[in-house]
């Protein structure tokens, strides 16, 4: 480093420490935490002061000149301190903004952040007195120790936020959610398929699973992902995936699923991170974002100094592909095995452009066997009625009726199954297994049968299930259970969100007739299955018309309740800590925005 750049980064932080040693004289405050802030910011200023004359009289060829450089290194003890300056300066002046004449700078840090800020100045404090000392071998070995774990935070602190920059998407979440519900040995004849045997061990293999609407394609992608990563153990094999929605249709674009995979091929692996570093220095400081051949670049890069990748994409039929993105995204997977040894599985349900991709290629059709809808039947018997509890010989018939009449969609099972969850005597149950429907028409009927069970709720619990399932129906993205908890408290009419009008989450799932899910770990609430919305789309204007226009209406009262009368955030952390308060905002903000610029799509989807 430039013997002047010490100098002048040490006066950078002189002028610095002069502002907030003013700025904490003038704090309204008498807290012991500001007045040893104050108090140290004083002295460390005056050790600073006598570093920098120091510098100016002295030689900068001497050993001690080269020992002291050494504090202004990037991330290094001087730019340690200039940083916790710098949030001082920050939260007593508005986010950096010079309070105006007769306002009170008021004193907002928590203990741990001023334990913090505190820990920075000592350390600093200590390496200028042994600066000043004149001992150079000992401020030497003093800032490498120091420096080192910092360098190491630092690191770890950069390689996370350039995950999160390139994409934020989480289907590692998505996974766990998914494979937390399956019934413990399904799936185990596709494991052990030869097909599937092939896949894992021929370098560029391909393997297309389609299958039926509700055949369990879904849980078949997430149990060949999670057997992958229990079973791989070297650090040169990759393991990517997504999960495609019919729901994040428009945020799962080309580029979107291109940085996913990018994403968790470099998580956990900081030799790999390069190639992303280099991407996120040409963007991040001009505040744009890569394209997708750029992201495709970095990808190969990557995958470059790795032996092996797997690609698993579920639901490529829910990918969009009026845009094209469903049919670029298969090009560049194709190129990509052109070049190195990528296996790729993909589900799918019989659609002729997608078979028409992978005709040649090696495939699996996806049904759900005799053998693991009995397991998953035979794992659902503590949520079914006592008098199926007490009786083996009726469970074995619940069983076999069930198995009989799924003809490979797993999906019927579970709809059949949530059809004796209301009848109490063997009688009924008997009855109810006699009337399951069989055949093309079976699923519709089974969704038939959930609406009437629904219809004949309570009044409260009625209307409560249609809310549920209009919302989520109509949503323009996943909706949490924070959000549509707090949606249906929302009452027309009122300035305020009233906390004893918030639903329990799990009293809404109950009133839907096995028709809505919850993501554990992601706390998303969605319908079972991409059929259960196709269903309801059909007879939603006839089951519920008023649905759009109370939606709308919920939106708008939310936002104009009294929290939000003063105005926007002036500081993009104030915007998130309001989001986090508030955590319908996003989304009712997004509504009407879409419906005040006209949406074409807001007449079908709010």
């Amino acid at each position: 480093m430039d013997p002047l750049s010490a100098t002048a980064s040490v006066i950078a932080v002189l002028q610095l420490s002069g502002k907030v040693v003013d700025y904490l004289t003038d704090v309204k405050d008498a807290s012991k935490e500001r007045a040893r802030c104050a108090v140290e910011a004083c002295n460390l200023y005056s050790l600073l002061l006598n570093l920098r004359f120091r510098l100016e009289e002295g030689s900068a060829e001497t050993s001690w000149h080269t020992a002291v450089r050494a504090l202004a290194v990037e991330n290094g003890p001087l730019d340690q301190f200039k940083q916790a300056l710098e949030l001082l300066q920050s939260k007593m002046t508005d986010g950096g903004r010079l309070k105006k004449a007769g306002e009170a700078l008021l004193w907002k840090f928590k203990k741990e952040e001023v334990a913090s800020i505190l820990d920075r100045m000592e350390r600093l404090k200590l390496l200028v007195e042994i600066a000043l000392q004149m001992d150079h071998f000992n401020l030497s070995r003093a800032i490498k120790d120091d420096i080192t774990p910092v360098r190491a935070h630092v690191d770890n602190t950069e390689h996370r936020n350039h995950l999160e920059w390139i994409s934020p998407s989480d289907y590692p979440t998505q996974q766990s959610d998914i494979i937390k519900r399956r019934q413990e040995g399904t799936g185990q004849w596709f494991l052990d398929a030869p097909e599937v045997a092939k896949w894992r061990s021929e370098a560029g293999a391909t393997l297309f699973c389609p299958g039926i609407p509700g055949a369990g394609k879904t849980m078949v992608a997430a149990i060949a992902i999670d057997s992958l990563l229990k079973l791989i153990h070297d650090t040169s094999v990759g393991v990517a995936y997504v999960y495609c929605n019919y729901k994040d249709q428009k945020e799962q674009d080309m580029t979107s699923m291109l940085a996913a995979i990018l994403k968790q091929l470099v998580q956990g692996r900081p030799l790999l991170t390069e190639p992303l570093t280099r991407l996120h220095k040409q963007h991040a400081h001009k505040g744009t974002r890569p394209l997708a051949e750029e992201i495709f670049t970095t990808l190969q890069s990557v995958i470059s100094d790795l032996s092996t990748v797997y690609i698993v994409i579920d639901a490529l039929d829910e990918c969009r592909n009026d845009d094209g993105t469903r049919r670029r995204l298969l090009a560049c997977i194709r190129d990509l095995q052109r070049k190195a040894d990528i296996r790729f599985l993909a589900t799918s349900r019989f659609l002729p452009d997608i078979i028409d991709e992978f005709k040649d290629l090696g495939r699996l059709e996806v049904q759900a066997s005799d053998e693991d809808v009995r397991r998953f039947v035979a794992g659902q018997v503590h949520r079914l009625p006592n008098c199926i509890q007490r009786k083996h010989e009726l469970q074995m018939l619940v069983q076999d009726k069930i198995a009989e009449s799924v003809d490979g969609m797993f999906l019927l099972a579970r709809l059949h199954t949530d059809s004796l969850l209301d009848k109490r005597t063997p009688k009924e149950i008997k009855a109810t297994l006699t009337r399951l429907s069989k055949g093309s028409a079976a699923l519709g009927d089974a969704y038939k049968d959930a609406i009437n069970r629904i219809e004949s709720q309570l009044a409260g619990d009625s209307d409560r299930a249609k809310n549920v399932l209009s919302w989520i129906t109509y949503a323009q993205r996943p909706l949490t259970t924070a959000e549509i908890c707090c949606a249906l408290a929302v009452e027309n009419g009122e300035e305020e969100l009233d906390p004893e009008n918030v639903p329990d989450v799990e009293d809404l799932v109950l009133v839907c007739a096995g028709l809505v899910v919850v993501d554990e770990e992601s706390r998303v609430v969605r319908l079972v299955h991409y059929t259960t919305q196709e269903y309801l789309e059909r007879i939603r204007e006839t089951w519920n018309p008023s649905a759009q226009l109370d939606i709308a209406s919920t939106c708008l009262t939310y936002l104009s309740f009294n929290d939000f009368k003063n105005g926007s955030c002036s500081t993009d952390a104030e915007l998130e800590e309001q989001l986090r308060q508030s955590v319908f905002l996003d989304y009712a903000a997004r509504v009407s925005l879409m419906r005040n610029a006209g949406d074409v799509n807001a007449s079908v989807q709010i």
